[in-house]
């Protein structure tokens, strides 16, 4: 497997062990702004998938000659608004983060060796470059993340809440 495939897997993961360990919260325990980068839990771990769907749609130009990439990069679903979730929008998160990682790891599965050299536009660093390769921002992506899931673990510690998901799992070789 390569390590594409391999970080999108990692990703899926530790989001799927995040949002189970969040769910045994209360959404109130959730909501409380814990002066993180989004404040509350449920706003910092939304950020994850939510920035992932930033990050995957930025990429279809680029995979414009890959219908396997795009069609994996298809159907992207919205994130609930930024604000408190009630319980129902919570429940609800967990199917449209499913789609967000599904999509990555099929998009990951779906690259080429030349696809991950295909310039990225990107906004960042003063238009100095104007783009990147696509392997950048894929690695890009997933410092992110893991940053931010970082943050969430921290928070988790702080509470005294157990959670290990911060390694990569050899089954995802």
């Amino acid at each position: 497997m390569n390590e594409t495939i391999m970080y999108a897997k990692y990703n899926q993961a530790g989001n799927k062990a995040i949002y189970a360990i969040l769910s045994g919260m209360s959404n109130d325990d959730r909501e409380i702004d814990r002066g993180s980068f989004c404040g509350s839990l449920s706003e910092l771990f939304r950020h994850v998938p939510g920035s992932t769907c930033y990050f995957l749609n930025m990429f279809k130009t680029a995979l414009e000659g890959n219908a396997a990439a795009l069609k994996a990069l298809s159907g992207l679903p919205p994130m609930p608004p930024k604000g408190p979730l009630s319980e129902a929008q919570w429940k609800e998160l967990e199917g449209k983060l499913e789609a967000v990682d599904a999509a990555y790891v099929a998009l990951a599965e779906a690259l080429s060796k030349s696809d991950l050299e295909s310039p990225v536009q990107i906004k960042w660093y003063g238009g100095n470059p104007p783009q990147v390769p696509l392997s950048f921002m894929l690695s890009q992506l997933l410092v992110h993340n893991t940053h931010h899931r970082g943050q969430i673990s921290q928070i988790l510690d702080s509470l005294k809440i157990d959670n290990d998901f911060s390694g990569i799992d050899i089954a995802l070789m």
